[in-house]
């Protein structure tokens, strides 16, 4: 009998702290497979006293029984992966990448960049490292798949010829076109540290499910900077709901089994675009400081604001959540009155779903006390009985259960309902 994949999903505008909760379930998990996004995302891991930021290498590489596939929905930017894998010993045998994956080149971010310098104050805020470009050369059939880094030769030349057809156009923008020599020289030291783990993930995801393996599988970002269901055009360039999971892997809806949507107990964002529940004030500037909440990517200080229940609930619908775990909860702490926001006034009407655009939607708040201490919690029971309140609370608005709660970056100060 085939096994079914467990799923971990972002459920607000990403930077949810799903790696803690990926490094949790992989523990449990022989596959852990990452299905999109690129290197402008990262988990933060905390073990002990030491902390690892990973971008594009799955989770699971902090569990040595575990295996990691890079599926081909990923953007990989070799140079990146080159350094990411120098945390790490004996990769060889854990880790595979998609011989499908499109290629990230230096030159992307160069593109990435000089758009959001001609977009000026209608830029998206993007990470300039040259994701969006990337995926866009995907879509118009002229990006380039890892498996061809193992003929760099032939890479090399499809590139040259690339930017001489679109001479003018780089011209215009600032784009410089590659050296072919160079050029040559830094696709074979790609081809050299990446090549032996280049493979068709696709037969080794059927084959690993039909050998009743257990499989968990990771995206990036989070449901609100989906490139279909996010607050676009404010989004990212990638599927990041639990659908993309199935392109992005070539595995189909019948074999994803338990969907665990992660989000924090308030909300953030980085970048341009809509925030209903943003707070501009102290409280904010307190949500800010108390959660640590710069990018594990760009150092960015994040928007922060309060819990958007209106939100959750497309994000729980959209993906089919089984349950939710609620990350951050001691960051409210402290707090004498916590804010849930219930529903929006859009044009002087009340909704309470979310819109077509959420730029003119103004937040309608309800009210919750707030409470002393959840730091280090490991117990349900043993939380404040107005963070209990606050969290069944939740559970009402959104829809469906909050099966597991954070309680600080620790790996063990997490609580299973």
């Amino acid at each position: 009998m085939s096994s079914k994949a467990d799923l971990i999903v972002g459920l607000q505008w990403g930077d949810e702290g799903k790696g803690k909760i990926v490094d949790h379930m992989a523990q449990t998990h022989d596959y852990v497979c990452r299905f999109a996004g690129g290197h402008n995302a990262g988990h933060t891991i905390v073990i002990g006293d030491k902390k690892y930021a990973l971008h594009l290498i799955p989770s699971g590489v902090l569990n040595p029984s575990a295996k990691n596939i890079v599926g081909n929905g990923v953007v990989l930017s070799p140079v990146d992966f080159i350094e990411e894998m120098e945390q790490f010993d004996n990769l060889e045998g854990r880790l595979f990448l998609s011989d499908k994956a499109h290629v990230l080149l230096p030159y992307h971010a160069q593109i990435d960049q000089a758009r959001e310098r001609m977009k000026g104050d209608k830029a998206i805020g993007t990470t300039g490292k040259g994701i969006g470009p990337a995926y866009g050369d995907k879509i118009a059939r002229i990006g380039h798949r890892l498996g061809e880094l193992l003929n760099p030769e032939k890479l090399t030349a499809k590139i040259v010829a690339y930017f001489a057809m679109n001479k003018p156009l780089f011209d215009a923008m600032g784009v410089e076109a590659p050296n072919e020599a160079e050029l040559l020289v830094e696709l074979q030291g790609y081809k050299d540290a990446l090549g032996s783990f280049i493979t068709d993930t696709t037969q080794m995801m059927w084959e690993i499910m039909d050998a009743d393996k257990k499989i968990l599988l990771e995206g990036a970002q989070g449901t609100m900077l989906d490139i279909d269901h996010g607050t676009y055009p404010y989004v990212t360039s990638s599927t990041t709901v639990s659908a993309g999971a199935c392109s992005g892997l070539g595995i189909n809806p019948k074999d994803i089994g338990k969907v665990t949507g992660i989000a924090k107990a308030y909300c953030t964002r980085v970048g341009n675009g809509p925030f209903p529940s943003e707070e501009f004030g102290d409280e904010g500037d307190t949500l800010r400081k108390n959660g640590h909440e710069f990018g594990t990517t760009t150092g960015r200080p994040r928007r922060c604001g309060w819990f958007d229940a209106v939100a959750m609930r497309h994000a729980v619908r959209v993906n089919g959540v089984d349950q939710v775990a609620l990350m951050k909860l001691d960051v409210l702490d402290g707090f004498d009155e916590v804010k849930v926001c219930v529903a929006y006034e859009v044009d002087g009407k009340e909704i309470n779903y979310v819109p077509y655009d959420l730029e003119d939607a103004t937040p309608i708040y309800k009210s919750f006390p707030g409470w002393d201490k959840t730091e280090g919690v490991r117990a349900f029971d043993d939380l404040p009985d107005t963070a209990k309140s606050y969290i069944e609370a939740l559970e009402a608005m959104i829809g469906t259960k909050i099966g597991i709660i954070s309680t600080s970056p620790e790996r063990e100060d997490t609580i299973i309902r």
